[in-house]
């Protein structure tokens, strides 16, 4: 019996989310094909054959995009293939935003939550330290930080988790403070229902939705400050390829050859606006 209702389980889920995406707003579809796009150069790309993106040959540098069938973006000043490096840095921008996110979503849901449904002191000490945070440039904290402990992608992942978490506490708190007092809860507690099994089954649901837009909002804001920190020195280390550190390395050769700044800063825009789009079109589908 179960071996049957299984698939069926599936396409019905299956159809009820091609449903959902052909009733979206058109900012999700643009989100999912720049998105799209970006994942296919990042997951492809460093798969294929005859890819190197440290290899260095100094024969071929400064290749200009399309004009080597063996290099389709060109080469960089080291004559190393761009699109290789290209695939690899967004690799690296989209593994630390993603786990920077994952790190600031769970903070924040658990002191929005512990803050909304307690209140009190526990309230005014978390959203303290909260407001303690905000007062503190974040870019200049990370630099601080980054300049101190290093720049190692899972600390960069960390130091980011750690200081975005804000954003989400505010949310959760506030819809947690206002979900606390409709009746399908007031009634859960009347009936003895522990603060656990409230939060369970009750408020995280109900605010899960709208982590979930805040998420894909903040993943565009992670990689504009992770392409900042590479672009003056500060993220990803060589030989590592990233983001802002090319965008850094093409502006020397700008007028020689634009390419080399524009490839990778196209790339930066199309993750960031495909994270935004992606935010509003989320927005737009659950308000419907």
């Amino acid at each position: 019996m179960t071996a049957i209702a299984t698939p069926r389980g599936a396409v019905a889920r299956a159809r009820s989310i091609a449903a959902a995406l052909r009733r979206s707003a058109p900012s999700t579809h643009v989100s999912l094909l720049f998105l799209t796009i970006v994942l296919a150069l990042a997951v492809v790309v460093p798969v294929l054959p005859g890819i190197d993106p440290y290899g260095q040959n100094l024969e071929a540098s400064m290749l200009a995009p399309f004009s080597d069938g063996a290099h389709l973006l060109g080469t960089d000043q080291l004559g190393r293939d761009m699109l290789s490096r290209l695939a690899l840095a967004t690799r690296m921008s989209l593994l630390i935003a993603v786990g920077a996110v994952a790190v600031s979503a769970v903070i924040g849901l658990l002191v929005g939550l512990i803050a909304g449904y307690r209140g009190g002191r526990i309230d005014a000490f978390l959203m303290g330290v909260g407001d303690v945070q905000l007062a503190i440039p974040v870019v200049l904290l990370l630099i601080v930080m980054v300049a101190a402990l290093g720049s190692s992608p899972l600390l960069l992942i960390l130091l980011l988790g750690l200081t975005n978490w804000v954003a989400y506490g505010r949310v959760v708190r506030a819809m947690v403070m206002s979900l606390r007092e409709r009746e399908f809860v007031t009634a859960a507690v009347s009936a003895g229902a522990s603060a656990t099994w409230v939060v369970r089954h009750h408020l995280l649901r109900n605010v899960l939705p709208q982590v979930m837009i805040l998420s894909a909002f903040q993943i565009g804001v992670v990689i504009t400050i992770e392409s900042s920190l590479s672009f003056i020195g500060l993220g990803i280390q060589p030989p590592t390829p990233s983001l802002g550190l090319m965008i850094n390395e093409g502006q020397r050769h700008l007028q020689s050859d634009p390419a080399l700044t524009i490839v990778p800063a196209l790339a930066v825009f199309l993750l960031i606006a495909g994270a935004q789009f992606l935010s509003q079109g989320l927005e737009r589908t659950r308000a419907r």
